[in-house]
């Protein structure tokens, strides 16, 4: 296994599309019962689940795991300040994306109250 700081030093994720457990714990340099212990714990990260309660990760979740994996061992969170910091980031990304549609939203509207005014120019003549 790799030191806690080693986070970089990961092997590169294959282009696959399901990865099982262990092919993760690979990857990711995480025991498999401390994935499963991940799943209670990090609302972000859900696996689907086959034949026999078999876990198939896909690429996004093996990123997610490396993200934990880096606020835990890395910087040093705990499980509880990870998922704020976790639930944070997504909070912003979500305002984000609030933000530039409110903006399309308000784009939309000044067009419409220009092209409203011209035809109201041209009703009146």
């Amino acid at each position: 296994m790799l030191e806690p700081s080693n986070n970089d030093q990961l092997p590169e994720i294959p282009g696959k599309r399901y990865f099982t457990i262990g092919e993760v714990s690979e990857l990711c340099a995480v025991k498999p019962h401390v994935l499963r212990y991940w799943e209670q714990e990090f609302p972000q990260l859900t696996p689907v689940k086959r034949r026999g309660n078999r876990r198939y990760y896909q690429h996004q979740d093996v990123l997610l795991i490396r993200n934990i994996r880096g606020l835990l061992y890395d910087q040093g969170f705990t499980i509880g300040g990870a998922r704020l910091q976790m639930t944070s980031h997504e909070d912003n990304s979500s305002e984000e994306v609030s933000a530039a549609s409110d903006l399309q939203n308000e784009r939309v509207l000044v067009e419409m109250i220009a092209e409203l005014e011209e035809l109201l120019l041209v009703l009146k003549v």
